[in-house]
């Protein structure tokens, strides 16, 4: 697991985009729709994605997941 490369200046920034700016689960619902309108996209275009696509869609779900745990099961 990577450890946490964020400066002071950055992690507050982050922390005060999600406390005034946007919800959390908002701001997934957004990831995950941009993630699904880009696989179609890519899927449209070429029948076999592209060298890294496969990784950042999964990033991309990774990052909703962590802000709104939405596929864990209950």
């Amino acid at each position: 697991m990577s450890t946490n490369t964020f400066s002071k200046e950055a992690e507050a920034r982050l922390i005060d985009f999600f406390n005034h700016t946007i919800a959390p689960e908002d701001m997934a619902k957004v990831i995950r729709q941009v993630n699904y309108t880009l696989a179609l996209g890519v899927m449209r275009e070429k029948e076999t994605p592209q060298n890294g696509v496969e990784n950042n869609f999964y990033w991309l779900n990774e990052l909703a997941e962590i802000l709104n745990p939405y596929l864990e099961a209950e």
